[in-house]
């Protein structure tokens, strides 16, 4: 084995010694001889300054990338805060028009019903859970609202009644709620009733008008509004429309299904009626 080995440098040896000497050979015959150690040298070194210049090539290259790279990171830094601030804006933005239209709608309303103090609110959370209806307003007893006070929509619409008052929110019963009871009547027609809630009809979006008298004069469209009786709600306030009439088993009174004059899963914005007057119109 070593003698292969041998032979092997043996070989290379004399390669290269032919090939300096071909060279030289050459070199004399175009009188080059006297630079020939350095074309000899330049000839071996080419190689070598090549594979250095791609290296350092790469090197400059990885170092360019790193750079932009750092740079890229700081723009992308600075994108991401002007992009925090705007939607801070835009969070604002939202904030102040729904004030302010909550504030148009409140004067709205309180020019329709001027004897009626309102505390406008926003609706802040639903229970899933909830098959009524039922929502949380961000106003509380710190603001004045307390329990029992009615609750109606931005279009002056009853949608419930406070059945809970904390320091900062409340809790709202919507009239689809079968522990809604609210004293009603047939605006054209002027038949009283009580308006509920009803498992059969709120997944509909719908309550009830009960105690109706079996010929009823009532028809679908009709308005149904509060009477104030009981004193728990105010008077003339309105509900919704008559939507069909459906007779009781018993056959002696009937029942009208009444939509609601907002639909209770959309209203964001409501205003609770914190006073108003005990006198109740004449019906």
């Amino acid at each position: 084995m070593k003698d292969f080995f041998s032979r092997i440098k043996a070989k290379v040896l004399v390669g290269v010694l032919v090939l300096l000497a071909a060279m030289m050979a050459y070199a004399g015959a175009n009188n080059r001889l006297t630079t020939a150690p350095q074309e000899v040298i330049g000839l071996l070194l080419t190689p070598l300054q090549r594979a250095a210049a791609g290296v350092k090539n790469s090197a400059d290259s990885l170092a360019d990338r790193y750079t932009r790279i750092d740079e890229i990171l700081e723009e992308n830094e600075q994108l991401r805060e002007e992009n925090n601030a705007l939607e801070q804006k835009l969070l604002e933005y939202d904030r102040l028009k729904a004030e302010n239209d909550a504030f148009k709608s409140l004067m709205e309303i309180e020019e329709t019903k001027p004897e009626y103090s309102y505390l406008q609110a926003f609706v802040i959370g639903r229970d899933g859970l909830e098959q009524f209806g039922g929502f949380t307003i961000d106003k509380g007893t710190m603001q004045g609202v307390k329990t029992g006070d009615a609750v109606v929509s931005e279009n002056n619409y009853l949608v419930g009644v406070i059945v809970e008052a904390n320091l900062t929110s409340s809790k709202v019963l919507s009239v689809l709620s079968p522990s809604f009871n609210a004293a009603g009547v047939i605006s054209r027609t002027r038949e009283n009733g009580i308006l509920t809630g009803s498992t059969d009809y709120a997944f509909d979006g719908k309550c009830i008008f009960t105690n109706l008298s079996r010929d009823t004069l009532a028809t679908s469209g009709d308005a149904v509004i509060t009477t104030g009786l009981g004193e728990v709600y105010p008077p003339d306030i309105a509900i919704g429309t008559v939507e069909e009439l459906v007779p009781e088993a018993s056959g002696k009174t009937t029942t009208a299904v009444i939509a609601p004059g907002d639909e209770i899963d959309k209203v964001r914005q409501v205003f609770v009626i914190t006073e108003w007057s005990n006198t109740v119109p004449e019906q």
